[in-house]
């Protein structure tokens, strides 16, 4: 079972993971959480319900990771790939549905993207509440989907950091030289890419 999820006949997965694999884990779901940001906290008095009907930014985050993790729901013909596109509608109405689209749904996206990433780290303090060293890490199915969303958000966002293109199957970073500054964070990318295809199938299990 080491290097891979395996299904554990119940619905849930499991993986054997050692210590530095639970560190870099860790670390990048912690990373992740620091890209997305915190979570709108209510002002002291003001109803905590009024967070639940507050609008989102209607633009779309200057960093290309986060625009990559939170990308307008409709663009245009002329626009990169990755968005459904319609070139029956004009661009301009194209940018006012995104930005409506945007304003009532990013802030609900970032908190399910937040608790995903917040279930992995705590999944992962788990296994090493109890001493040092490798551990099984098991999940429900519940913590797979979360799992999963994570493991993509990172590939999403190390992907836009190696110029990785929607097109691109990954097949250059192979080959780079060891002594390339991007090394640790291709090996980083291939490696989620694996856990993610590993865990994709025993959910299909």
């Amino acid at each position: 079972m080491a290097g891979s999820f395996e299904a554990t006949g119940d619905g849930g997965a499991a993986i054997a993971l050692d210590e530095v694999e639970i560190s870099i884990l860790r670390s990048l779901a912690v990373q992740l959480l620091e890209l997305i940001g915190p979570g709108e906290e209510p002002a002291e008095g003001e109803d905590p319900l009024a967070a639940l009907f507050a609008e989102g930014p209607s633009e779309p985050p200057s960093d290309p990771a986060l625009a990559r993790l939170f990308p307008d729901a409709y663009r245009g013909p002329d626009a990169e790939a990755g968005g459904p596109g319609d070139e029956a509608v004009p661009n301009e109405d194209l940018r006012t549905a995104s930005a409506d689209f945007r304003r009532f749904t990013e802030n609900d996206l970032r908190a399910r993207k937040r608790e995903d990433a917040l279930a992995v780290v705590r999944a992962l303090d788990a296994l090493t509440a109890h001493g040092e060293g490798g551990a099984v890490l098991t999940l429900t199915r519940a913590q797979s989907q979360q799992w999963l969303g994570t493991l993509n958000d990172l590939r999403l966002a190390i992907g836009t950091r190696l110029e990785v293109s929607d097109d691109d199957d990954g097949g250059g970073l192979y080959s780079l030289p060891d002594e390339d500054p991007r090394k640790p964070m291709v090996m980083a990318y291939l490696w989620l890419g694996a856990l993610q295809e590993t865990l994709v199938e025993t959910l299909l299990d």
